[in-house]
C-alpha cells in the first residue's frame, strides 16, 4: 500500500474520530430512501442486483477517485462483510462479529454493539426491517440472531429472549448438540425475518430447515423442511426416516425475495456428509436446489435441482438476482441462478420454467460399495459455461519448465474426466472448476438496463479422493478422521490458506486453545457441539501428541459412516502456484436475453510473478461485484493483489484502480449523503498468510472541488 494512501487513511480515522458527536446527533434522522441513494439491503436490492442508479462517479471521472474516509476496527481475522447503508447510517461487522454504526460521510463511530463473545465466524451482512416509525437491525453472531435499535445498536428486549432468537432450536432435534451459524443475513418480508445458517458438512448435523420469525417478537411463523418429513414432497427421494439423522441440505448463500408477487427464491447447498452417500440414496430433495417458496407460508411453488444426490458438494453459492429479459419480443420476469461448476441457470419466475435448454446427461456410476451416484445430471446448454470444465494435459502450467514437469507428473495419477465423476477410494479425482468455484458467495451483479449479468469466478483445480473407515470412532485417530480430516486431511496437513495445517499445533496453541477453538468454530470450521467431553479430550490429544487414545464413555458418537474424504487438496505446484494454465481466475459480462458474453476478463494477478513479466493471470477471489448507471463495475475479491478495480461496464476496461491495506475479499456498496456518492469496501484478508488480516473499512469518493450534483438514471 502506498504512503500516501496510507496518510490518507491515518488523516480519515482521525477527523471521523473528532466528529463523532455530530454524527450521534445526525443517526436518529435517517431513513429507508427509496431513489437509488441507499444500499438498504445485503445486496443492494430487493432483486440482489449489486446495481446503483448513482452516477456522480462515472467513465469520465473515476480516475480522480480518492479516499474519503477509512475506519478501523482494530481487529485482525479479516471482513467478508458488505455493508448496508440506511440514510447518514453505515451498518457493518468487525472481525470479531461486533456490530457497528458508522456515519457514512465521514466514517466516524456512532456506536458498537458487543455481544460478549470473540468470534471469528464469517459475517457477510446485516438485515435492516422498519415500519416508518421503529428500525431494526438484525445481525448474525454465530447460532444467534439479535434484533437491534437501529439508532442506539442496544437489543430489544421484547424480541425472542432478552433480545436475541437462538437457531439451535425449532429443528426438532436436541438444542445443545447442533452446531449452526447465520454467516449470511436472513431477508425480511413484511414482518418477517427469513433465515437458513451454515452446517457442518460432516455427520451429525442439523436439518437446513429455512425459518421466518417475527421481526417484533421473534417467534417461529413458519419452517420449510428441506429434508422432507413423512407426506411432505421429496419424502420419497431418501431413505425412510433419513430427516431424522441426515442433515444440511442448507442455505447457507442467502436468499432472494420478490416483494412483489411474495415469492422467496432459496438455493441449497449439498446434504452431510458431503462425499458419501450410501446412508442418503436417492435424489435427495431438496438438497442443491433453487426453490421458490410463498413467503407468507413457507408452502413449495416450484423447484430446480442442479445436482441429483451430490457427492460433489456443488452448493449453489449465493443468492439468485431477479431480472427482467426480453423472450420473443415479450418482457419475462426470471431469476438467476450461479453455480460452483460454472454455469448460470435463468426460470421464470412464477413457475421456474427453464427460460434456455437443460440436458440430462449420464455420467459415470460410482464404484465404491454402498454408493448409488445419480445416473443422469442437469446443465443448460446456453450461457455457455464460465469456467473451464475438464483439466487435460495440455492445460497445465508453463510457469516454468520444472513447474510444468512436476505438473505432469502429479496430473497423470490422477483421474480428470470432468463433471460429475464420483470419487474413488485410493485415488485422487480432479474437481475442476473446485471445491470453491467457479461462483462463490459474493454474488453477481445486473445492469436492469441491458440485462448483463456480472459474475467473477474462480478457476483452479482441485483433487479429493475416499478412504474406508476404520470401522471404530471409539479412538482419539477415528474421531479426527470421521470430524476433522474432510478438511485437515488425514496427514494434519490441510490445504492452505483455506484449511490450515494442524502439523505442530502444539507449538502454536494451548491445549485450551484447541479445544476453543473445536468447540466454538472460527472462520470456515463450524463449532463441533455434538462431541462429548471424552471424545473431545482423545482428539485434542491426538492432535497435539499423535496418541490415540481409547474412549471410556459409552456416550453417542458421531453417525457411522463407511467411508471418509480424505481431504480437500489445491492442484497447486511446489511453490504454491496453480498448477494449470491461466486464468486462474476471471470476471464475465453475460447477456442475459441471449445468453452471449459481452465479455470477459481475467481478474487478479500475484505481484510477484506481475513482477517477472508474468501479468493479468487472473487469481483466486472471493467478494463480488456492484454495477452502476455511471457505466462503472467495482470489484475488489482478488487475494493476493489488494487491487480494488473500477471497470467500464461495457467493454471490461480497466479505468481506475487503488491498493487497499489488504485484500478486499468482500463485496462493494455504493451509496449518496449530502449529494456525494461513495463507493465503500471492507479491506480485511485471511486468505493470504504472507499479508495477514485485518478489518478496515474504506470509502471513496471524488475530490469535493470537483464533485457536481447527482444525476441518477431511473
Amino acid at each position: 500500500m502506498s504512503r500516501t494512501l496510507l496518510k490518507e487513511i491515518a488523516l480519515c480515522i482521525a477527523i471521523a474520530t473528532s466528529i463523532g458527536g455530530w454524527a450521534q446527533i445526525s443517526a436518529a434522522q435517517g431513513t429507508q430512501n427509496s431513489d437509488g441513494r441507499d444500499w438498504p439491503v445485503y445486496g443492494g436490492t430487493p432483486e440482489n442486483s449489486r446495481y446503483s442508479s448513482l452516477a456522480q462517479i462515472n467513465r469520465k471521472n473515476v480516475k480522480q477517485l480518492q479516499v474519503a474516509w477509512a475506519f478501523d476496527t482494530g481487529e485482525s481475522g479479516g471482513l467478508q462483510t458488505s455493508p448496508i447503508v440506511v440514510g447518514r447510517v453505515l451498518y457493518a461487522y468487525s472481525p470479531s462479529q461486533k456490530v457497528i454504526a458508522l456515519d457514512a460521510a465521514t466514517g466516524s463511530l456512532l456506536w458498537k454493539f458487543d455481544p460478549g463473545g470473540q468470534e471469528w465466524q464469517p459475517a457477510r451482512g446485516l438485515a435492516y426491517w422498519t415500519d416508518g416509525k421503529e428500525k431494526r437491525i438484525l445481525a448474525g453472531v454465530t447460532n444467534l440472531v439479535y434484533a437491534l435499535d437501529a439508532d442506539t445498536g442496544n437489543p430489544i428486549p421484547s424480541f425472542g429472549e432478552n433480545g436475541h432468537i437462538d437457531l439451535r432450536k425449532d429443528l426438532g432435534r436436541d438444542p445443545e448438540t447442533q452446531s449452526i451459524a447465520l454467516t449470511t443475513p436472513g431477508v425480511v418480508y413484511k414482518n418477517l425475518l427469513i433465515v437458513g445458517g451454515r452446517d457442518p458438512e460432516t455427520l451429525p448435523a442439523p436439518p437446513g430447515d429455512v425459518r421466518a420469525y417475527n421481526v417484533r417478537s421473534g417467534k417461529l411463523a413458519w419452517s420449510f423442511h428441506t429434508i422432507p418429513h413423512p407426506g411432505e414432497f421429496g419424502y420419497d427421494t431418501w431413505p425412510k426416516d433419513a430427516w431424522k439423522y441426515i442433515g444440511s441440505a442448507n442455505n447457507w448463500a442467502g436468499m432472494t425475495i420478490d416483494q412483489k408477487r411474495g415469492i422467496l427464491y432459496v438455493p441449497t447447498g449439498s446434504a452431510a456428509s458431503d462425499f458419501y452417500g450410501g446412508n442418503r440414496l436417492g435424489d435427495d430433495l431438496f438438497a442443491d436446489c433453487l426453490i421458490a417458496l410463498n413467503a407468507e407460508t413457507g408452502e413449495r411453488i416450484w423447484h430446480f435441482q442442479g445436482v441429483r444426490h451430490d457427492i460433489w458438494d456443488r452448493d449453489f453459492p449465493s443468492p439468485p438476482t431477479l431480472v427482467t429479459v426480453r423472450r420473443n419480443g415479450k418482457e419475462v420476469d426470471a431469476v438467476a441462478q450461479t453455480t460452483k461448476q460454472g454455469f448460470v441457470y435463468l426460470f421464470d419466475r412464477s413457475n421456474g420454467q427453464s427460460l434456455f435448454p437443460i440436458e440430462y446427461r449420464k455420467y459415470p456410476a460410482s464404484n465404491v460399495p454402498g454408493e448409488v451416484a445419480a445416473a443422469e445430471q442437469p446443465l443448460p446448454t446456453k450461457p455457455a459455461p464460465y469456467a473451464r470444465q475438464r483439466l487435460t494435459e495440455d492445460m497445465l502450467t508453463n510457469r516454468t519448465p520444472e513447474a510444468h514437469r512436476w505438473a505432469v507428473q502429479q496430473f497423470r495419477k490422477f483421474r480428470s474426466e470432468g463433471q460429475f465423476v464420483p470419487f474413488s477410494v485410493g485415488q485422487d479425482t480432479i474437481v475442476f472448476p473446485g471445491f470453491d468455484g467457479g461462483a462463490e458467495w459474493g454474488g453477481s451483479a445486473l445492469d436492469p438496463a441491458t440485462g448483463i449479468l456480472y459474475v467473477n469466478a474462480n478457476e483452479l483445480a482441485w483433487t479429493g479422493a475416499l478412504a474406508e473407515n476404520n470401522g471404530s470412532e471409539s479412538s482419539g485417530r477415528g474421531t479426527y478422521q470421521s470430524q476433522c480430516s474432510a478438511c485437515h486431511r488425514d496427514n494434519m496437513a490441510g490445504s492452505p490458506p483455506q484449511f490450515p495445517s494442524l502439523i505442530g499445533i502444539a507449538s502454536r496453541m494451548s491445549r485450551q486453545e484447541v479445544i476453543g477453538r473445536i468447540t466454538k468454530g472460527q472462520g470456515r470450521m463450524p463449532a463441533f457441539t455434538n462431541l462429548t467431553s471424552d471424545q473431545l479430550s482423545a482428539v485434542v490429544e491426538y492432535m497435539m501428541s499423535g496418541q490415540s487414545k481409547e474412549l471410556q464413555s459409552s456416550g453417542a458418537t458421531p453417525a457411522d459412516i463407511k467411508y471418509r474424504f480424505t481431504g480437500y487438496n489445491r492442484f497447486v505446484d511446489p511453490e504454491g502456484y496453480p498448477a494449470i494454465a491461466p486464468p486462474w481466475g476471471t470476471l464475465n459480462a453475460i447477456n442475459l436475453n441471449t445468453g452471449e458474453y459481452a465479455w470477459k476478463i481475467p481478474l487478479g494477478e500475484y505481484p510477484e510473478l506481475a513482477a517477472q513479466g508474468m501479468k493479468d493471470t487472473g487469481s483466486m477471489n472471493y467478494g463480488g461485484p456492484i454495477v452502476t448507471a455511471g457505466g462503472l463495475l467495482f470489484i475488489g475479491a482478488s487475494n493476493f493483489d489488494r487491487k480494488f478495480r473500477a471497470f467500464d461496464k461495457s467493454t471490461g476496461e480497466l479505468l481506475w484502480e487503488t491498493t487497499l491495506p489488504f485484500s478486499g475479499n468482500a463485496t462493494p456498496a455504493t451509496y449518496e449523503v449530502g449529494g456525494r456518492q461513495y463507493v465503500v469496501i471492507a479491506a480485511g484478508a485471511g486468505k493470504d498468510p504472507r499479508q495477514g488480516s485485518g478489518g478496515i473499512y474504506v470509502a471513496f469518493a471524488l475530490p469535493r472541488a470537483s464533485e457536481s450534483h447527482s444525476r441518477r438514471k431511473h
